[in-house]
């Protein structure tokens, strides 16, 4: 019997310590900071690489539209040359994936309200002008975003369209 009390003894001692041990656990406060950084760190981290592939995203819809603009402005100033244009589109942004596509084109039209409307050229507009020499660039490039979102598409494509009157 002596044994059996000693273990028995020997085990209410044991949990009594342990039951210490959780209770002055359970009320430290040391090292809860660190873990909630180490739990908040990956959203963190998603949240500025999301931003970021957000901002990259814009930049280059931008240099798709600055590039379709400087095409156009290329026809002002040195007429229509399909390949001239095409090369300044390609050339206006440090991006190397922005094209012009489709090519651009020239076509005579007269100015209305809603836009250009096709017209022969040398002919007269409903405004009393001559119908005019149009034409239109195009830029387009692909984006890929940095990570996979699978709740988004990974790959997006902007166009832009600029059309400038060259007569």
């Amino acid at each position: 019997m002596h044994i059996q009390n000693s273990s028995s003894k020997y085990r209410r001692r044991l949990l009594g310590s342990l039951a210490a041990h959780v209770r002055a656990a359970g009320s430290d406060r040391r090292g809860v900071a660190a873990a909630e950084f180490g739990i908040l760190v990956p959203l963190l981290s998603l949240m500025v690489v999301s931003v970021t592939d957000l901002g990259l995203a814009l930049y280059r819809k931008m240099q798709v539209e600055n590039a379709a603009q400087a095409g156009a402005q290329y026809a002002i100033a040195r007429g229509f040359d399909a390949s001239g244009i095409s090369s300044a589109v390609a050339s206006a942004t440090n991006a190397t994936n922005i094209t012009a596509s489709p090519p651009p084109v020239q076509f005579c039209g007269c100015p209305t309200s809603a836009g250009i409307s096709a017209a022969t050229c040398g002919t007269v507009c409903t405004s009393g002008a001559q119908a005019g020499t149009y034409t239109t660039v195009s830029a387009r490039a692909t984006y890929y975003t940095i990570i996979d979102y699978q709740i988004v598409a990974a790959t997006y494509t902007y166009t832009a369209q600029s059309t400038a009157r060259l007569q």
